[in-house]
């Protein structure tokens, strides 16, 4: 559902390491705004500052200048213990390596966010999730007897659980096969639309930045 919302605004983005000659502009004056519902994908070469915007979409990482809205959200005026709030409530993260829990089951590590929180899960969405990611017979699973795509799918469930306003994936294919890679994409993208998430995806892959309904691309710490 695309609406004319702008659920995140970047201005004047700048993030910088070092200082004098041997200063690196990860970020260099970034203005970007993504509408609610939509599907974006970051391209560029590595060190263009792809993750490191999505960091800062994320509250992962603070700015040098600039300011990101979240939501409605100003991140620069949120404290430590307040960016880990907005991260749970609001961000549904996903990354190149899964990062599930070794020793927790599928279930456990869908749950997860949730059990953080100390919130009820809402068991209908969660099981809509499941179905949709074909994960059912996988619940009681861990994740080391699982195939690469089964686990980039749990992390994809997990990053819905706690119905977050926005989805920031960080190469969620980079690990997975051609076919994964699209099938994963695929699915990123029909779950985002069905419950009517926000989705930022980096991607190196042309093919899988087709699927999104806008496409960035940056190169040295800027957008082109």
């Amino acid at each position: 559902m695309k609406t004319n919302t702008n659920i995140i605004t970047v201005h004047g983005l700048k993030k910088y390491y070092g200082s004098g000659p041997r200063q690196v502009k990860a970020l260099d004056g970034i203005d970007l705004t993504i509408k609610q519902g939509e599907f974006t994908a970051i391209t560029g070469a590595s060190g263009s500052g792809k993750t490191t915007l999505l960091n800062m979409m994320g509250g992962l990482d603070v700015p040098t200048e600039g300011e990101v809205i979240v939501d409605g959200i100003d991140l620069s005026r949120l404290r430590e213990e307040q960016l880990a709030v907005f991260r749970r409530k609001k961000v549904g993260f996903i990354f190149q390596n899964y990062n599930l829990v070794p020793t927790l089951t599928v279930e456990e590590n869908i749950l997860f966010p949730l059990d953080l929180d100390g919130a009820a899960p809402d068991m209908r969405y969660l099981e809509e999730i499941i179905e949709l990611l074909g994960l059912p017979d996988k619940l009681n699973a861990y994740p080391e007897a699982l195939s690469g795509g089964q686990q980039q799918r749990t992390a994809i469930a997990r990053a819905l659980a706690a119905k977050p306003a926005i989805l920031l994936a960080d190469e969620p294919t980079g690990n997975l096969d051609s076919q994964n890679s699209q099938n994963v994409a695929g699915l990123l993208k029909m779950t985002t639309k069905l419950f009517h998430r926000t989705l930022v995806m980096i991607t190196h892959n042309p093919e899988l930045a087709q699927l999104a309904d806008t496409v960035v691309k940056m190169k040295d710490g800027r957008i082109v």
